[in-house]
């Protein structure tokens, strides 16, 4: 992702947020079948985001979020969509479809509408030869995607062979080649099936049915996506070899070869097409599958291809998203979580509600602040919404409602340990002050050994949380001398269990030093911040040696501010976690940033750089990361300040930018010579 880096505007330090938090949600969402916000969180930041680049065209990053759609891994075999799958832009009022539908009908006065339920499933590419289904793949990132034909052939609700219509003075058939585009989704009955089997096989369960027959379709058993009854619904023929009518007569023979279709209303202006989105609306937590909105599109194929399409989306159709549900019901109890931190998080359980086709009896309460600010009450009566379908919000408190002789609710101990909560340094967040605290420890280990710090691979939550309480660990570092107990581990957990996870700690100490510095969970220490500290001190021991002047070094280096700065210092006289960079080196864990010779380093130190396009063997990411552990900058756009466009295939507009502004162009094997 190209992000801005060096001295920001605030305009550019917001964009560069966006940017990073909406490539991670949307990098969970598709890629790992995990979502870390809500569709409303998403589509909030994602206006954000396409007002600023509105208002600041020239920053544009070639790999905005604005510009692609959806994931980028590629886990099976690679498929090249012939026609690009694009997403919808949404809107969110019912004036939007309105303004949509008659500026399309200004233009082109004899179009129609097609309205259609927006299922939120997986997007699919289903081609058919001659009647017969040859290729399934999912979306991808809209250009290149997954074949998944063995687990679709496996579905009994998608044909695997259809007879061709005919037509003509001869009965030829209509088209040999279709290429149709549908949603897999899965119904709520057999979510909770799936989900129920998880849990026996002690897996961890999927959090919504849109992710569960994500994660079906990815897998590698046809068998398994079978059992779960995985459902498709076609929305449009993406590509025909004939002539088989406009789009909602193309769904009705669709319909007659045995596919289901999300043709619901043929609209002939804005009010009709409107009428048809509150119907929808009106039955949607009815139906046996979930919708997140509805879909207008025109129906008049020459009329779409006279419009064209922009970078991400079809000019010919929008997705109006509904608002999410709310229900009332009561709080019968606030549940407190000790995190890695020590920051204490309440939890409203309440009675059961059904909301958005799922059964709720939980929601955050965020913090003490939140409650004081609505006085929420145990016994009181709360309304309750599915914030974008996903994560249960509780809105307002029905005052009027409360029963007798309640009292304020205090956050006043530790769930865990029992120890007093306060906040810090002006947070409204409280924490537990007990540092030896339990919950504090698992937390605090899970995240040093997770994937993105330490890696340590079959050492999951579950164990983490044993070691702890029968008291093999108590800090990170004291996963280097479980080697020592070997033999007891082995009568607990398996000796091949044990041996893979040693194995796995040993590695561990290979790991990168701005990874092993983020590992350590210190507030504001994440990776980009690790990397240009140790950039400037060379190592984590070099770092923690310079305690005194620390926060008027860090504060000098390029994108860290003074709040950063003062959680950097405070981090150099913590003599808890100083205790624990001095274990971890002397266990052999990693402490030198890998930062090349002096003679080295020149060629890239202090030189900006802008990277576009498809390098051979590096990923954007660890492009930057290259550039920037060898002392250069990176930046998302090109600019006279710009020294080297790192370019690879389909380079783009950056290419052409660099060369009217004689910026020089070098490939990643230059780079690699210079470096």
């Amino acid at each position: 992702m190209n992000v801005f880096t060096g001295e920001m505007s605030a305009e550019q330090t917001r964009m560069n947020e966006l940017y990073t938090t909406l490539k991670a949600w949307s990098d969970a969402y598709y890629n790992d079948d995990a979502p870390l916000a809500t569709d409303e969180e998403y589509d909030r930041l994602m206006r954000e985001l396409k007002q600023l680049e509105a208002e600041h065209p020239y920053w544009v990053a070639e790999d905005s979020p604005t510009q692609n759609v959806g994931g980028k891994r590629v886990m099976g075999i690679p498929v090249e969509h012939r026609v690009p799958m694009l997403s919808l832009e949404d809107v969110f009022e019912r004036g939007s479809v309105r303004d949509f539908v008659d500026a399309v009908q200004k233009e082109y006065p004899e179009t129609t509408f097609s309205v259609e339920r927006k299922i939120d499933g997986l997007s699919l590419s289903l081609v058919y030869e001659d009647g017969k289904l040859v290729q399934a793949s999912t979306r991808g990132d809209g250009r290149v995607g997954e074949d998944v034909t063995a687990n679709v052939m496996a579905l009994p609700s998608v044909p695997k062979k259809f007879e061709l219509p005919r037509g003509g003075e001869n009965n030829e058939p209509l088209f040999h080649h279709i290429e149709l585009r549908g949603e897999c989704y899965m119904g709520e009955e057999d979510f909770l099936a799936a989900n129920a089997e998880q849990r026996v096989a002690g897996k961890k369960p999927y959090m919504n049915p849109r992710n569960c027959a994500a994660g079906t379709l990815r897998q590698s058993d046809p068998a398994i996506a079978k059992k779960r009854n995985l459902q498709v619904f076609i929305f449009n023929v993406q590509e025909v070899d004939g002539n088989i009518g406009n789009h909602c007569a193309q769904m009705a023979l669709m319909e007659t070869r045995g596919f289901k279709t999300a043709c619901v209303f043929h609209a002939l202006n804005a009010d009709e097409a409107i009428n048809a989105i509150d119907g929808i609306g009106y039955s949607r937590h009815t139906l046996a599958y979930p919708i997140d909105g509805a879909v207008v599109k025109v129906n008049e194929l020459d009329i779409r291809e006279k419009m064209g399409e922009r970078t991400k989306t079809p000019k010919w159709a929008i997705a109006y998203k509904y608002p999410a549900e709310e229900k009332a019901t009561i709080l019968r109890r606030i549940l407190l979580q000790t995190g890695r931190t020590g920051r204490v998080t309440p939890v409203a359980e309440f009675d059961n509600i059904m909301l958005a086709g799922t059964n709720v009896t939980r929601a955050t309460l965020n913090n003490q602040d939140f409650i004081n600010k609505m006085d929420i009450r145990i016994g009181d009566t709360i309304t309750v919404r599915k914030s974008g379908d996903i994560i249960p919000q509780i809105t307002s408190v029905l005052y009027e409602r409360r029963p007798d002789r309640t009292a304020p609710y205090i956050i006043d101990h530790c769930p865990t340990c029992g120890a007093p909560v306060e906040s810090r340094n002006g947070s409204v967040d409280l924490f537990c002050t007990n540092p030896n605290c339990a919950a504090q420890t698992v937390n605090r280990i899970i995240f040093f050994a997770s994937r993105p710090c330490m890696d340590i691979k079959g050492l999951g939550e579950t164990i983490i949380a044993d070691l702890v309480e029968k008291q093999f660990i108590k800090t990170p570092s004291d996963l280097y001398l479980l080697y020592q107990d070997e033999v007891e581990l082995a009568e607990e957990y398996g000796e091949k269990t044990v041996r893979k996870i040693l194995d796995a700690i040993e590695e561990s100490k290979k790991r990168p030093a701005d990874r092993v510095l983020k590992a350590l969970g210190w507030k504001g220490v994440g990776g980009h911040v690790a990397r240009t500290l140790l950039q400037f001190y060379g190592s984590i021991t070099n770092l923690f040696n310079y305690d005194e002047q620390a926060y008027l070094d860090v504060i000098d280096l390029d994108g860290i501010g003074p709040e950063i700065a003062q959680s950097v210092a405070d981090m150099l006289v913590n003599k808890e976690l100083k205790r624990e960079v001095k274990y971890l080196a002397e266990a052999g864990v990693n402490m030198e940033y890998a930062v090349q010779t002096t003679q080295e380093v020149t060629a890239l130190c202090g030189k900006t750089f802008v990277i576009t396009g498809t390098l051979p063997t590096m990923s954007r990411d660890e492009a930057k990361s290259y550039i920037e552990a060898r002392g250069g900058k990176v930046s998302g756009s090109v600019s006279k300040k710009t020294d080297y466009l790192l370019a690879g295939e389909a380079a783009g507009s950056k290419l052409t930018k660099a060369k009217e502004l004689g910026v020089k162009v070098i490939s990643q094997q230059e780079l690699e010579w210079m470096a």
